[in-house]
């Protein structure tokens, strides 16, 4: 076997191949609502979030963002209504994007195409084992490449949603 042929090769070319594919499907459903693809991850971590939000640094670290990069998203869906800035209580420094009633009412404008979506191309050809093996390869290889990726996410309150 040359390196050409290395199943490691097959397996990052069929991890591309599936998220570019499932991206492309996924658009139509986001640009219908007036959302991009990071508005809608934006909209989705915070709706999954204790209290439905998350410190501004934790929200940079989940979605990949810098610190610029998520303040332009969420100056933007504030403008839109869908989330507010709340200051910190206990650190002046440190903001908070919290998902508003408009913002909740987008999830669920959304959700239903999108979960049909997700199921007609992916878990609705697995079984329930099958599907549990995948979410716990998934989030193995997600706590290597993006271990920030749940930043925020837990509190004594709330069950934590990844």
């Amino acid at each position: 076997m040359t390196q050409i042929d290395d199943p490691r090769l097959t397996a990052m070319g069929l991890l591309a191949e599936v998220h570019a594919g499932m991206t492309a499907r996924m658009q139509p459903v986001f640009g219908a609502a007036g959302l991009s693809e990071i508005d809608f991850e934006t909209l989705i971590r915070l709706g999954r979030s204790p209290q439905q939000r998350l410190r501004m640094t934790d929200l940079a670290a989940q979605t990949g963002l810098s610190t610029s990069g998520v303040t332009r998203v969420v100056d933007r869906l504030e403008r839109d209504g869908l989330v507010r800035r709340q200051a910190c209580a206990t650190d002046r420094r440190a903001s908070y994007a919290t998902l508003t009633d408009a913002g909740r009412d987008k999830l669920q404008e959304v959700l239903p195409r999108h979960l049909a979506d997700i199921d007609e191309i992916l878990t609705g050809m697995l079984d329930s084992a099958e599907l549990e093996s995948f979410l716990t390869t998934l989030r193995k290889i997600r706590d290597v490449v993006r271990p920030c990726a749940t930043a925020g996410a837990a509190d004594e309150e709330s069950p934590v949603r990844t």
